[in-house]
């Protein structure tokens, strides 16, 4: 049951974990200024019995950002607990249901690791995750620096191409974590399409000294206008298409190295035997999925 707080007295101090949509916060805000907020806001309340309650709040900050432009002075308000972990916990759970993405599930899993000095092994079980589920999410949050970081959660840099685009020279070209900060830096905010992101990262990237100079100095309409006028791939294909083809031979390769070692003697050890046993169960339960979208992929590639 839902309960009417004050605004002023919800802390935000998770506002930076969760990621920023200024379209989807202003279709919000109509939607509010004609029927009011249509569900309570979720937190967790700290404090006992003698000290105030605080109510920490943790999902709801589009609405909350809303209510401020709308000037309300109460919200309605569910508490998840007094049990700040656990609060989080149960908002990570249930991500799936409430479209948590990846990096923000990816910052409340980097709050637990280091924060609270909870091992992996910790999170995976008490989110019923295997343990790769959980070091992925980790290895993600590590990998982003702060420059990165705040560009994202800020809504000033597409998350789709942060994933698809950039993270796919980082990891095929080894371009430097200065690099891509440069990028980010330089394009972040400038009201640019996904498209023409992906263009001047491939001139940035994978162009001449001059053309990254150019686009560091957020000079972009010249070299946009240069990519716009570059003959197509010779091999036809986008840059996210290729990546996409580069991920399938890697999948491919690595099956056939999996199914190749699976036999071996040599696999003895308890410790082997207890994490394969995780790894295997995490893959087994995607497997499923995973074939299915291979059968929609290569009937629709046989019906171009």
């Amino acid at each position: 049951m839902s309960n009417e707080v004050e605004l002023v007295s919800l802390d935000l101090r998770y506002e930076g974990f969760r990621l920023k949509v200024p379209a989807l916060e202003e279709r919000l805000l109509a939607s509010m200024a004609q029927r009011g907020i249509q569900e309570p806001l979720e937190g967790v309340e700290l404090g006992g019995a003698e000290s105030p309650t605080l109510n920490v709040l943790l999902n709801g900050f589009k609405r909350y950002r809303c209510a401020r432009q709308l000037r309300l002075a109460t919200v309605p308000y569910v508490s998840l607990g007094r049990d700040e972990a656990a609060a989080i916990l149960g908002l990570l759970r249930t991500s799936n249901d409430r479209t948590l993405s990846i990096l923000e599930q990816a910052a409340f899993i980097t709050e637990l690791k280091h924060t609270r000095q909870w091992s992996v092994a910790d999170i995976a079980q008490a989110l019923s995750r295997s343990k790769a589920w959980v070091s992925v999410r980790l290895g993600l949050s590590a990998q982003m620096s702060e420059t990165v970081r705040a560009q994202l959660f800020a809504g000033a840099f597409p998350v789709y191409c942060y994933m698809y685009v950039l993270r796919s020279f980082m990891r095929l070209n080894g371009v430097a974590g200065q690099e891509v900060d440069a990028f980010v830096a330089a394009v972040a905010g400038k009201g640019l399409s996904v498209r023409e992101i992906e263009q001047l990262a491939h001139g940035f990237f994978r162009g001449p000294p001059a053309f990254r100079e150019e686009i560091r100095k957020g000079n972009l309409a010249l070299p946009l206008e240069r990519m716009r006028q570059m003959p197509p791939s010779p091999d036809g294909c986008t840059e996210f298409e290729r990546v996409l083809l580069s991920d399938l031979e890697i999948l491919q390769k690595y099956m056939q190295r999996v199914m190749g070692k699976s036999q071996d003697q040599r696999l003895q050890s308890r410790a082997f035997h207890a994490q394969c046993h995780l790894l295997t169960g995490g893959i087994l339960s995607r497997c499923p999925a995973l074939v299915n979208t291979l059968k929609e992929l290569h009937d629709r590639n046989g019906q171009a």
